[in-house]
């Protein structure tokens, strides 16, 4: 795996939390998952739960890092609305099949890695929200305006 460089230097809350509305199963997820400066195995592992791949409902262990930047982004743009998660985990198999469907998306995508998010903020615009998550300079950033979200991974640094 590739050195990401580390997010932007801010102080670090003493608690890490994530607020995430799964718009593909209607689940809801408000936690502390970072606390006492470690993360907290049970609530990592209901994560990992939520972002499975909603086609096959395969889970895969989500990079913490992903889960950090998540959280760093909410803070920043300071919303009260939840995270609205159009894609978390892919498998393999539904990433081909995303593939024959669409352009935009990539054969060796970090979705498949458990690294990567395809978010919205209900009350934020997603021009906002990828500025916000380019200046974290923590991973990939695209924006689709089309569909109506923007994707965050924990890769390499790069934009489109």
């Amino acid at each position: 795996m590739p050195a990401v460089p580390a997010m932007a230097a801010l102080p670090a809350p003493p608690k890490r939390r994530l607020v995430l509305h799964n718009v593909n199963t209607g689940e809801h997820f408000d936690e502390v998952y970072w606390t006492d400066g470690a993360y907290r195995p049970e609530v990592l592992r209901r994560l990992d739960r939520l972002l499975r791949d909603h086609r096959d409902g395969q889970v895969a262990r989500f990079d913490p890092r992903l889960f950090d930047l998540v959280s760093e982004l909410h803070r920043r743009m300071g919303s009260g609305e939840p995270f609205k998660v159009i894609c978390g985990y892919r498998s393999k198999h539904t990433n081909a099949l995303a593939r024959r469907r669409s352009r935009g998306v990539a054969k060796e995508s970090y979705h498949t890695r458990a690294m990567a998010m395809d978010i919205a903020l209900p009350d934020r615009s997603l021009k906002g929200l990828a500025q916000e998550a380019k200046a974290l300079k923590a991973g990939g950033v695209g924006v689709y305006g089309r569909s109506g979200f923007v994707h965050v991974d924990v890769g390499p640094v790069r934009t489109w």
